[in-house]
C-alpha cells in the first residue's frame, strides 16, 4: 500500500476546541478524511473513506461508544 501524502493538507480544528491539546485535527482529502493528534501532528494519520467518515461521525452522534 502506498503512503498518502499529507504535506499539503489543510487540517482543522473544532471550534469547540478547548486549546489544552485534547483535540483532533481532521483534513478533507478529494477521496479520504484524514484525522490526527493535534498534540503530535507528526504521528500516524487515521484515515477514513468519505462514507466510513459519516458513518463514524453518526455513530458518535448517538452516542453508541459509551460503555
Amino acid at each position: 500500500m502506498n503512503a498518502l501524502d499529507l504535506s499539503t493538507a489543510q487540517w482543522a480544528k473544532s471550534s469547540y476546541s478547548s486549546g489544552e491539546g485534547q483535540c483532533i485535527e481532521v483534513a478533507a482529502l478529494p477521496n479520504t478524511i484524514a484525522t490526527r493528534d493535534s498534540k503530535d501532528p507528526n504521528s500516524p494519520a487515521l484515515l477514513f473513506t468519505r462514507d466510513g467518515w459519516r458513518d463514524f461521525i453518526g455513530a458518535v452522534s448517538r452516542s453508541e461508544f459509551r460503555g
